[in-house]
Formats: structure tokens, sequence, C-alpha cells
């Protein structure tokens, strides 16, 4: 088996310097070096190949036929090699590669599409993907790797999962304009006692927290609907099925409908937090979208 040659970088630039300005001192001139210098690099060149590159007058240099072969080749593997550095350069300045993000679907529908509209403004050379799935193949698609990160609803406990919390989210009573409840300003979440629910099923992540806050004010209420989309519950709440508890995130309401939100009284939040698999670090690309998210203001209710 043939030794691998010990040939450098710092060489093969120098003799295409060489090559391209037919001068020792021209070149050194060019890239920062001595004449000698350059001459050295020449030299241990084509020691290390065992073939002479260039021939030396004292009127001109010229390139041998290896020279010139050699100078085509060597010229097109060192453009393809400025070409990498400068991806990986550009990755490090956070300005290129793909991003795939899972969301709950609350949260998919309100934040994201501000997050992707930021992303495409702030780093263009960024793709950033979005997936809308239900919180538990949001949590799946993290640790296996799918996608860089999710956003869910929490508090979320997990040991394999980091999560940081960047928003919170309160409740909301969504009601016909003409319902009774639908005449006040707040809500308490006593009032609910006795009304017919249309409700996000099990799916959500915030249905287990409306379900204990409503199980903390003695509130009893039957739930005659339960759905996967709030597209769906908005419909039947404004064909007088019943009424709803949303998180904020669920809204907008539909224009011209007749239907009001109302904030439920005392406030009970839920948080949105980012999550990342604890043994896998993001990539510089992915380290900018989840900043964009975790600059999101702080309350659902403020997002307008």
């Amino acid at each position: 088996m043939n030794a691998p040659l010990n040939v450098t970088l710092r060489q093969l630039r120098v003799f295409i310097e060489v090559s391209r300005l037919r001068s020792f001192s021209r070149a050194g001139d060019e890239i920062g070096l001595t004449q000698s210098a350059v001459s050295r690099c020449v030299r241990e060149l084509e020691g290390e190949i065992g073939l002479k590159l260039i021939d030396r007058t004292t009127r001109e240099v010229q390139l041998t036929d290896v020279g010139v072969n050699l100078v085509g080749t060597v010229s097109r593997l060192l453009a393809d090699l400025d070409e990498a550095l400068r991806e990986v350069r550009d990755l490090g300045q956070q300005r290129r590669g793909r991003v795939i993000v899972a969301a709950s679907p609350t949260v998919a529908c309100r934040l994201m599409p501000r997050v992707i509209a930021s992303c495409l403004q702030q780093f263009p050379l960024i793709t950033l993907s979005l997936r809308d799935d239900v919180q538990s193949d949001v949590l799946r698609k993290v640790k296996s790797g799918e996608v860089d990160f999710g956003v869910v609803i929490g508090p979320l406990s997990s040991d394999d999962l980091h999560g940081e919390a960047v928003m919170t989210d309160s409740f909301c009573l969504v009601a016909r304009r003409d319902h009774p409840l639908g005449r006040h300003a707040a809500v308490p979440w006593e009032a609910l006692a006795g009304e017919r629910l249309v409700m996000l099923d099990y799916a959500s992540g915030s249905r287990p927290i409306i379900d204990a806050v409503m199980q903390e004010h003695g509130v009893e209420a039957p739930v005659v609907q339960e759905l996967g989309h709030s597209a769906t519950v908005f419909g039947l709440v404004e064909a007088g099925v019943g009424v709803s508890v949303l998180p904020w995130l669920a809204l907008p309401l539909p224009a011209d409908s007749s239907l009001v939100a109302l904030p439920l009284e005392p406030r009970a939040e839920r948080t949105v937090e980012l999550v990342r698999r604890r043994d896998r670090s993001l990539s510089p690309a992915a380290e900018s979208v989840w900043s964009l998210i975790a600059a999101l203001p702080p309350r659902a209710e403020d997002l307008g």
C-alpha cells in the first residue's frame, strides 16, 4: 500500500498563485509571504509528489506538463473546499440550514405563522418547516429526532426532554352573544355549573387542565360534544348546542360570527413550552428559530 502524501493546503494554494501569476515574487506579495517562503513551499510540494512542477529561469516561470495538469485538478478541489467552508461558516453564523418544528394545533395555528414570517425576514436562508400534530405526536417526534424541537402545552415533566416555558395562556368562555353568560365582561368558573359544554377532546393539552380547574371550583356540567378542532367547536356553539371553554390561543373567533370570548375568573394558566432532547444540541439555525419563539409576548392575551 502506498503511503499517503503529506501535502498541505498552504503548499497547494502557493503553487496555484505562482502558476496564475507566473512569478514567485508577485505570488508572495499576493498571499503575504516572502519570495523565499514561496519558493520553499513549491520545492516541498515537488519533493512530496516526486515530480517537477515548475521550470524556473532567470527570466520567467513556466509550468511543466505535470504542473499544468495539476493546476486544473487542484483549482477545482480548492474551489469545492472553499465553498464547503463557506457553507459551514454560514451555518455557524446562523444564516443557513433546514429546521423542522412540531407544534400542538392551537400553538401551530396562532403562534407559528408569525414565527415563520419573522424567520423569513430575519434569516432568509433558513428553511423552516412546520409539523402540526396532537401533543403526544409532537413529543414522540422530538424524542425520535424527526424534528429539531417542539412547541407544546405545559407544564411538562420528562427526564429525556429539556423544556423552557415561553408564554402563559389562560382560558375564556366562548358563547353566543345572546346567551345569558355572553352579556358579562368576565365570567366566574362557578357560572358554568349546569351549562351544556362543547369541548376540545383529550388530544388537546388544555383539556386536563380545564377539567382540573372545574373540579377545583366544584363545577358540574355535562359535556355534550368533544371535538378535535376549535373551528368545529365554534360552529356548534354558534348553532346553540352549548358553550365552550377554550384557551385564548384557540382564538380568534370566526369573522362576523355571533360569538363572544370572555375571560374566566379567577385566571387559570397553562404554559407554552419549547422542548428538545437533552442529549442533542440544536444546530445554529434551530437555535435561531428557538430564540424567535422565546421572544414572543409572555402572555397569550397580548398577542393581539
